[in-house]
C-alpha cells in the first residue's frame, strides 16, 4: 500500500513538473552572450524559440559571469550566438567549452567588417564594437537568419517573414542617423567617452574619435595621470562641447576629466554596450541607437 502510495505520489510530481517546465523543453534553445544580439536574435525567432541571454540588463560585456546552470545550459543548447571578437572576456571558457561539446556557434564579428581599434594604446586589436553602426547590425541579421533557419523544430518561414521586417526597422533606423548626424557640422563631430567605442559609428559617419578616459578597448583598463593629460589637451585642441559618459561604466572620471580641462563640458549619459530593463530607457536595440543619436546630436550642435 504505502509502496504504492509512493509509486503514485512520484508519477504525480512528475507530471507537475513536466507541466511547469514543458513550454521552454519543447521548444529549442538559443542561448546568446550579450543582451543588445539577444534583443536582435529575440526579434527574429519570435516565440517559436526559447532564447536564454546570458548578459544581464546594465551589464558589463567586457566582465560579467554566469551561473554553473547557465554555463550548463550553455552547452546544451541548439545555437550558440556570440559576438566573437574579444568582448565576452569573462565568458570565454564557457564558449570554449561548449565549442568543445559540439555546440553549433554564430559569431557575429564573422559577419561584419571588421575594423581596428583607431587608438594605439589598443595594441592593434580588433573592435568587438560594430552595432554603433546600423548598416553592420544588418549584415549580422542578413547571415543569422539563414543559421536558425536550420535549427529543428523552427518555422523557417516565419524567421525570414521577421527577419525582412526586422531588417527594415534597421534601415529606417540607419536613414535617421545619417539625417541627425549630418545637422552637425564637420568642424564639431567628435566624440570622447570613457573607453574606445565609437569606431564603427565614426567610420560610417564622419566622426573623429578625440580620445577616450579608459586607455584601449576594455572596460578593465585604467587611465594613468599621462592619459588624463593628454585627453584634457586633446579636448582642448579640439574644442569639443560634450563628452559622453557610458551607462555600463561609473561616469565619475569623464566628470573629473571635465573638471580637469579648465572649462565648461557637459557630460552626457549614452547607452553602447549593455540594454537597460524595460523601465530604463534603452530596452532594446533599436530604442537604444535612437536615444543615443538624439543625445549625440543635442550635444554637438551648435
Amino acid at each position: 500500500m504505502k509502496r504504492a502510495l509512493a509509486v503514485a505520489l512520484t508519477a504525480a510530481l512528475l507530471a507537475l513538473t513536466g507541466c511547469a517546465g514543458g513550454a521552454a523543453s519543447d521548444r529549442p534553445l538559443v542561448v546568446v552572450t550579450t543582451n543588445i544580439l539577444g534583443d536582435v536574435v529575440s526579434h527574429l525567432v519570435g516565440h517559436d524559440v526559447e532564447v536564454l541571454t546570458l548578459m544581464r540588463p546594465g551589464a558589463d560585456p567586457h566582465s560579467f559571469e554566469i551561473s554553473a546552470a547557465e554555463a550548463a545550459r550553455l552547452r546544451s543548447a541548439d545555437l550558440l550566438v556570440a559576438n566573437g571578437i574579444g568582448l565576452e572576456e569573462g565568458l570565454q571558457q564557457h564558449l570554449d567549452a561548449a565549442s568543445a561539446d559540439g555546440v553549433t556557434t554564430f559569431v557575429a564579428g564573422d559577419a561584419v567588417t571588421v575594423l581596428p581599434y583607431t587608438s594605439t594604446d589598443a595594441g592593434g586589436a580588433d573592435d568587438p564594437h560594430f552595432w554603433t553602426d546600423p548598416a553592420q547590425m544588418a549584415a549580422v541579421v542578413d547571415a543569422l537568419t539563414p543559421v536558425l533557419s536550420r535549427i529543428d523544430g523552427i518555422d523557417a518561414a516565419a524567421v525570414a517573414e521577421r527577419s525582412t521586417a526586422y531588417r527594415a526597422e534597421i534601415e529606417a533606423l540607419d536613414a535617421e542617423m545619417t539625417a541627425a548626424f549630418a545637422a552637425i557640422p564637420a568642424e564639431r563631430r567628435a566624440l570622447v567617452t570613457n573607453h574606445h567605442v565609437f569606431g564603427y559609428l565614426a567610420e560610417r559617419f564622419g566622426f573623429r574619435l578625440v580620445g577616450a578616459v579608459i586607455p584601449g578597448g576594455t572596460t578593465l583598463a585604467a587611465p594613468s595621470t599621462s592619459d588624463l593629460a593628454d585627453l584634457v589637451s586633446a579636448i582642448d585642441e579640439a574644442g569639443v562641447p560634450t563628452i559622453f559618459a557610458e551607462s555600463s561604466s561609473p561616469d565619475r572620471l569623464v566628470r573629473a576629466l571635465a573638471d580637469e580641462a579648465d572649462r565648461h563640458v557637459e557630460v552626457t549619459e549614452l547607452f553602447t554596450e549593455s540594454l537597460t530593463d524595460a523601465d530604463g530607457g534603452a530596452p532594446d536595440y533599436l530604442t537604444m541607437m535612437r536615444v543615443n543619436t538624439e543625445r549625440i546630436a543635442t550635444g554637438l550642435s551648435p
